[in-house]
């Protein structure tokens, strides 16, 4: 895999040499816990929307295009209507991004998945010019870090959320809303952004620095948006530092900028 700035391991894109003008840029994830909880609400559909936007997110934060998606279903026992649900919910995310859902593969592994239970997957695949790449390397002390919302929990951190839910039952559309798509956020900083910041595992700060050059730090202002709902139900079980270190508490995605423009929120500086 070639290395560029920020962009090597680690990354939240792979990138490859296409020719001598472009590059590959590839991600690879699933939906994780979440399916077991989505399975029993009801929910699955948005487990869908959740891999393809999770996917397209990835690949966007190096400034590339997303082109294609393929997915991965497998379980104890595959279920049609299931599969069906998971499919569905991904196309539509697709269909909004521009990207071409190619097909995958569908896998019924008895021995490997516990009854009941399915995992889905997948990878999206784009292109950037090496002109247009974003990777971080520029980034100064000085600079500022816009974020903007999340829908609630996205894909990350249900293992936690589901041991909360033993204690106390939350039943908030934020809990299980799909990740939001930021193609179109990041398609309109293109030409500013020193850096895009998928929030996922691992809490604002913790995705943030996948980006920083090795000298640079981030300080954020935890107090600079308002946080859903669902992050106010999570705080009364679980403490701060944990929540900031699993969820993303209302951010979605991140630019590191020169500096904002109206309107725009900043929620950290680098130095």
């Amino acid at each position: 895999m070639e290395s560029t700035g920020a962009q090597g391991f680690g990354a939240f894109a792979g990138l490859h040499p296409l020719d001598g003008d472009r590059l590959l840029a590839a991600s690879t994830d699933g939906v994780g816990t979440k399916l077991i909880l989505a399975r029993q609400r009801g929910r699955l559909r948005d487990c869908g929307a959740d891999l393809a936007a999770h996917c397209i997110n990835d690949v966007a934060t190096c400034g590339a295009d997303p082109l294609m998606l393929l997915d991965y279903v497998a379980a104890n026992e595959i279920r049609l209507d299931q599969v069906a649900e998971l499919v569905d919910g991904a196309a539509e995310v697709c269909r909004d991004a521009g990207v071409a859902l190619v097909g995958g593969e569908t896998a019924e592994l008895p021995g490997i998945y516990a009854e009941g239970e399915l995992d889905f997957a997948g990878t999206c695949v784009g292109v950037v010019a090496r002109a247009d790449l974003i990777d971080g390397s520029t980034i100064e002390a000085g600079d500022v870090v816009i974020g903007f919302p999340s829908a609630g929990v996205h894909a990350n951190g249900f293992t936690l959320v589901r041991r909360v839910l033993e204690d106390e039952d939350y039943d908030g559309d934020d809990l299980l809303a799909p990740t939001r798509l930021y193609l179109e956020t990041a398609r309109a900083l293109r030409g500013r952004a020193k850096a895009f910041v998928h929030v996922t595992g691992g809490g604002i700060l913790g995705n943030l620095e996948r980006v920083l050059p090795a000298h640079r730090a981030a300080e954020l202002d935890w107090e600079a948006w308002e946080r859903p709902p669902v992050f106010g139900w999570l705080a009364r079980h679980v403490d701060e530092e944990e929540l900031r270190r699993v969820f993303n508490l209302g951010i979605g995605w991140c630019a590191v900028v020169d500096e904002p423009e109206p309107g725009e929120t900043v929620i950290g500086a680098i130095s």
